[in-house]
């Protein structure tokens, strides 16, 4: 799941990660926590951080048997809580590693079935809606002003939320299975939908390449004052973009 789940990790990446297993018995439960533990702690000695939020196999909110997944994500979508919602969506960036890859794919049709489609689509809309300003009054990009960070963007926040929130709404409402942002862009019946793939290019591109990326922490942030000044033209029309395909996609789903 996260941005290993669409395929859009960077240098460093944190772990989300889960499991499904088919047969419901203590015995089972026992044996895929251990095995979820085992990945985990695996995991981080390779130089991938533990997630935060615990979003990994050795949790038993992400390790669970298929029938206990399905149960799982009927009660968050009945639930409808924030916290809920952001699981969901969490979720719904899954791609199956190894085993059954039927499993993965059959949860989703799940979510994608329910009478509560167009209630669920409202809920994920309100938990995406706080995005951060990139551009000012002026034109300028707005860069931290505090801390460790000060004087960069927070490409994390300010340019990429906007693309995968917007493209991962808009993938729930036509029920598709991709991933990727720029694979559902693929599938996604929208006005301008090249220039946002390119867009989301370039910025993947200028993540990599002009990022500190010294720890998991400084891959989120690119330092502004390093760049040409047609690079920050760039920048800005990234940013320009991602916030106008959000807007697009918030007045589409808040219409119909």
């Amino acid at each position: 799941m996260g941005s290993a789940g669409r395929f859009e990790q960077s240098f460093w990446s944190d772990q989300d990660h889960g499991i499904i297993f088919q047969e419901r018995s203590d015995l089972a439960k026992s044996y895929f926590l251990a095995l979820g533990k085992e990945i985990s702690v695996g995991l981080h000695q390779a130089g991938y951080e533990y997630c935060d939020g615990g979003v990994m196999s050795c949790n038993p909110l992400w390790c669970k048997s298929l029938s206990e997944w399905k149960q799982q994500i009927m009660d968050w979508i009945k639930e409808s809580s924030w916290e809920s919602i952001r699981h969901l969506l969490i979720f719904i960036d899954a791609r199956s590693l190894i085993g059954d890859h039927r499993l993965v794919e059959q949860l989703k049709r799940g979510v994608y079935q329910t009478g509560e489609m167009e209630h669920l689509l409202l809920r994920a809309l309100n938990n995406t809606l706080h995005l951060k300003k990139g551009i000012g009054v002026l034109g300028q990009i707005l860069v931290e002003t505090h801390g460790v960070h000060s004087g960069t963007l927070n490409i994390k926040d300010i340019a990429m939320r906007p693309y995968v929130n917007a493209v991962r709404l808009l993938a729930i409402q036509k029920n598709l299975m991709e991933t990727s942002t720029l694979s559902r862009l693929d599938k996604l019946p929208i006005p301008n939908k090249e220039l946002y793939k390119t867009m989301f290019i370039k910025l993947l591109e200028y993540r990599c390449t002009y990022g500190i990326h010294t720890d998991y922490e400084t891959g989120h942030y690119l330092p502004v004052e390093h760049l040409e000044k047609e690079q920050k033209k760039v920048v800005k029309e990234i940013v320009k973009n991602g916030a106008a395909l959000y807007q697009y996609t918030r007045k589409l789903i808040v219409r119909e």
